[in-house]
């Protein structure tokens, strides 16, 4: 640099003044103390971009001051990847530090890899950027200036909180390290269970899994929907293309009629688990295999997609994601994951004769084969005493529906804008 006449002193006072000037007490990108540190690490000759909160105006008026070629700033926030609530947030509430509360450990049924809620990262946060709202870190990316003091250990002693680029629009909010996916998802609706399938889709090779979560390489991620599309559990964040519509598959309850909910509660049970271990269905005059209708699976829908009515849950597929949740909330596994093209589905999966399915439903399947005897493509076949429909068989024509004498067989209906959208974003057959 050629100061000329402009002092050391004076060089590293016009540096200072650019910066933020709020000290990130040595949590920060810049690894520095002060504002005041890094300003005068910058005059010795360290980049002109040393400070991460720093915009591109601003590193090119540094590199104005020391007469040296700008440097390409990266324009970075934080992200918090954990998005559930299953470290123990609510036993860790009064606790003085996230530290303290993962030195005291996790419970059998928590996440050990998850935000544990205390909020160490907002205490470090200069810019007021964070906060805790319901035990949940919540980063305002207007007031994120990506200073990276947050995502400091002394911060986030889980490493959960990482910086990446401002633009990028998909996320994958989990960091478990669990092997087990039955653990992962009995212990968190949001967590990764790593099927590999986001990894598999990605067309740029931006997603792997690492440590058994996947992971977005944002250098090379492009912001299509290829891996938020082929998620099992849904849970990849992509705040840029509506992925309500966009979906392969949900979820549809295998039962049209149910009369136990009021009975169960008037014994004292609240919930499908314990009824099924409780009581016997045949000696309350009850289906065998119904809906328990206490809404086990309701409980667990992140979308608001599956309630309780009269008695038995029902899906609305326009909400449903496919996630899956449900169907392992449910203790009699009467829900299934269907594809959402429209084809007919048979609510039923009474497995009794065809007098005592009469007896204590009248919407159930009696397993005549009507339906099976007329389909024109073979889609259907019985199973256990009702009908099965097959959706790689199923056309979808009307058939089945107009012979069954008891009008169970329904159909799934798809909305023409989801295949719009499907084609508006090139996504073939099978995607």
């Amino acid at each position: 640099m050629n100061s000329g006449n402009v002092t050391p002193a004076e060089v590293v006072k016009k540096i200072l003044s650019l910066l933020p000037g709020v000290d990130c007490g040595g949590l920060g990108g810049c690894g520095k103390a002060s504002c005041e540190e890094c300003a005068s690490a910058i005059a010795a000759g360290e980049s002109v971009a040393l400070c991460p909160a720093c915009k591109q105006e601003t590193v090119d008026a540094i590199a104005e001051i020391m007469e040296v070629p700008t440097v390409e700033t990266k324009d970075e926030i934080a992200y918090v990847f954990c998005a559930g609530r299953a470290a123990g947030k609510a036993r860790f509430a009064g606790f003085a530090s996230c530290q303290e509360a993962v030195d005291a450990g996790f419970k059998r049924g928590e996440c050990k890899d998850g935000c544990v809620g205390v909020g160490s990262c907002v205490a470090v946060c200069k810019f007021d950027a964070m906060t805790v709202k319901s035990g949940v870190v919540v980063i305002d990316e207007e007031k994120c200036t990506g200073c990276g003091a947050c995502a400091n250990a002394a911060a986030c002693p889980q490493n959960l909180i990482k910086m990446v680029p401002r633009e990028a629009t998909n996320f994958i909010p989990c960091s478990s390290t669990e092997a087990d996916d039955e653990i992962v998802r009995e212990t968190c609706g949001f967590g990764c269970i790593s099927c590999g399938e986001c990894e598999r889709a990605c067309p740029e090779g931006a997603v792997s899994i690492v440590d058994n979560h996947a992971v977005i390489d944002y250098d090379k991620c492009v912001g299509c929907v290829a891996c938020a599309v082929k998620c099992r559990k849904k849970i990849i964040v992509d705040t840029y293309h509506d992925l309500t519509k966009v979906k392969e598959k949900v979820a549809f309850v295998k039962c049209s009629g149910g009369k136990a909910s009021p009975i169960y509660k008037e014994m004292g049970i609240w919930t499908c688990k314990e009824a099924v271990a409780k009581v016997d269905p045949k000696d309350l005059g009850l289906c065998t295999t119904g809906c328990c209708g206490l809404g086990s699976c309701e409980a667990v829908c992140r979308y608001d997609a599956i309630h309780v009515v009269d008695g038995v849950a029902y899906v609305d597929p326009d909400k449903c994601v496919g996630c899956k949740d449900c169907t392992y909330a449910c203790p009699k596994g009467l829900i299934e994951i269907v594809p959402y093209k429209g084809q007919k589905q048979v609510p039923c999966s009474s497995t009794d004769d065809y007098a005592d399915k009469a007896a204590v439903c009248d919407s159930a399947c009696i397993g005549c084969a009507d339906c099976m005897n007329n389909c024109p493509n073979g889609a259907i076949y019985m199973e256990d005493k009702h009908a099965v429909v097959d959706p790689e068989l199923c056309e979808n024509c009307n058939v089945c529906q107009y012979v069954c004498a008891r009008g169970v067989i329904k159909e799934q209906v798809v909305p023409e804008y989801n295949y719009l959208q499907r084609d508006a974003l090139n996504m073939k057959e099978g995607e």
